[in-house]
């Protein structure tokens, strides 16, 4: 097993999560914030705008099973990476798309990827790539959300058809129920 982590912000964090959890290779789904300048932030904090910090998940994967570039297709299909600071209805800094590698390797994988997905997206790649320099976990609360809160109106609404699209175009790299 070839255990690594990609940290990655692409709207709100249980979009991602609902996701990646579904992942064939994917060990592990942390929702939690990076990229700002306060340590150990809140959620409150970072909705306000108050640290700069990006909402995103941490993705524990098996690269024997799902490539980090695998894994980063795929994260550029299911959020709109054309967005500044924004996905759907959820509009500030902390929904920014942002890719945080790990080392250089990632850095030049992920620069590949977005000159790749740039050519399906009738607007510029806006994503940033920025070294990874910390993740702080979100709150209890917010851990396996979409499958806590199946019929709240976020999840039915806006996290529901990210995850059908996933499981439609992305159908080989479900796991096994």
């Amino acid at each position: 097993m070839a255990l690594e982590k990609a940290t990655l912000g692409g709207g709100c964090f249980w979009c991602l999560e609902a996701i990646f959890q579904q992942m064939k290779g994917v060990t592990d789904v942390a929702s939690g914030y990076a990229g700002g300048e306060v340590d150990n932030p809140t959620y409150n904090q970072v909705c306000k705008g108050l640290t700069g910090h990006a909402e995103v998940v941490q993705v524990t994967f098996d690269s024997d099973i799902i490539s980090y570039r695998d894994l980063l297709t795929i994260f550029f299909t299911i959020h709109d990476p054309t967005t500044l600071n924004q996905q759907g209805n959820d509009v500030g800094p902390q929904y920014r798309s942002v890719v945080f590698y790990h080392n250089p390797e990632q850095k030049k994988i992920a620069e590949e990827v977005i000159v790749k997905m740039g050519g399906i997206w009738s607007s510029p790649i806006v994503t940033e790539l920025l070294p990874f320099s910390g993740f702080f976990p979100a709150e209890d609360y917010h851990k396996d959300f979409y499958k806590q809160n199946p019929e709240q109106g976020y999840c039915i609404y806006v996290i529901e058809p990210k995850v059908a699209m996933f499981r439609k175009y992305f159908a080989n790299r479900l796991k096994d129920q």
